[in-house]
């Protein structure tokens, strides 16, 4: 039987900016909104200021004597490696390698961390960890406790300061801030390769932090222009460019793997497979002509008709006003960056370029 879908604690907010709604992970969440669209709003976190409500994305707390060290033999990251008031992106693998979710670690101390997990994976995550939780160890699901802001853009900071909250910490830390009488994490992330912040607020009080945000000038942007945004950064989207099929070696996240640690779940098979090397690895495609990759295109070599890979993302660029993907190319094709190629666009050759995102250049900092 097909659950309902969950509605957000902004729901009726979006309702009423005549969002157009879409499901994300079990949750009804905005694609878009009346009056601006893809292009308005992928425009305006680019040049100036947008707010996503992103409360689709899970909520699990760790706690216990030991929480950080029992979090960092399961998950990939080496937790050790950051300090309380930061945050990291990390991954929970199985036991043949493959990703069953990437998700943020928030370290509140040694004993207590926080994980923001992907909406449709937060309840196998927190199933995983409790399953190997020791005593002493308490894995809770809150997902819908809290709402998740994301306000993303070169503005953001300004945004903010102007609402009281605090913007001048570093990149991947966050601060725990009082505004109007609720605690909201504010922490410096975000998934659009701009300056911006994720907001962490009591589902209760999320209309209050939304209606400021707005109130100072943040247009309200929905998960379509959250995609367009996050491929021209070359990020890649679970259950497309990373799965429980598709490797971290494979997708060229290995950055988020703590390669020392003595432990962490499927250690092994992720050593044995970044020493024998990967049979494919994920790039970036360009368009040459007028196509648009789309997920689940074959990729073909320059001359011939062997597949060598297959689009795992892809979109028109707004920034570039070009198509662009991500692809997962067998290396045993021996494809090199500039390299062309083409896709089989419903049985018609169109050319890519493969190169290495971001498609634009990042203004993280």
């Amino acid at each position: 039987m097909t659950q309902p879908l969950r509605h957000p604690a902004l729901y009726h907010r979006h309702a009423a900016l005549g969002a157009k709604f879409a499901a994300f992970g079990g949750w009804d969440m905005p694609l878009e909104y009346a009056g601006g669209g893809v292009l308005k709003e992928h425009t305006a976190v680019r040049e100036d200021a947008g707010v996503f409500d992103v409360s689709h994305l899970g909520k699990a707390r760790v706690r216990g004597r030991g929480a950080a060290d029992f979090v960092n033999r399961c998950l990939s990251n080496d937790l050790n490696r950051i300090a309380a008031g930061q945050a990291q992106y990390t991954l929970c693998l199985d036991e043949n390698g493959g990703v069953v979710d990437d998700l943020i670690a928030y370290r509140f101390g040694d004993d207590d961390v926080f994980l923001i997990p992907n909406a449709a994976n937060t309840a196998e995550v927190v199933r995983r960890l409790v399953a190997a939780a020791p005593t002493g160890i308490s894995v809770v699901d809150q997902h819908e406790l809290f709402a998740v802001l994301a306000v993303q853009g070169p503005r953001a900071a300004a945004l903010l300061d102007g609402i009281g909250l605090p913007t001048d910490h570093d990149y991947m830390s966050f601060t725990v801030s009082a505004f109007q009488g609720t605690d909201v994490v504010v922490c410096r992330t975000g998934y659009t390769g701009e300056h911006g912040y994720e907001l962490v607020v009591p589902s209760h009080d999320a209309h209050t932090l939304w209606d400021a945000v707005v109130a100072a000038g943040a247009r309200p942007c929905g998960l379509a222009a959250r995609d367009t945004l996050r491929t021209e950064m070359g990020y890649p989207l679970h259950g497309q460019d990373l799965s429980p099929q598709i490797s971290p070696v494979q997708a060229r996240s290995g950055w988020a793997v703590g390669w020392g640690k003595e432990q962490f779940w499927g250690r092994d098979a992720l050593l044995a497979e970044k020493a024998a090397g990967p049979r494919r690895l994920l790039w970036g495609v360009e368009a040459l002509d007028r196509g648009i990759p789309r997920a689940h295109m074959t990729v073909l070599p320059a001359e011939g008709d062997t597949p060598i890979g297959e689009v795992t993302s892809g979109t028109f660029s707004p920034t570039r006003k070009v198509g662009i993907g991500l692809a997962l190319i067998d290396t045993a094709a021996g494809v090199s960056e500039g390299d062309e190629v083409a896709l089989d666009v419903r049985g018609r050759r169109s050319k890519v370029r493969v190169v290495k995102p971001p498609f634009v250049p990042s203004n993280v900092r």
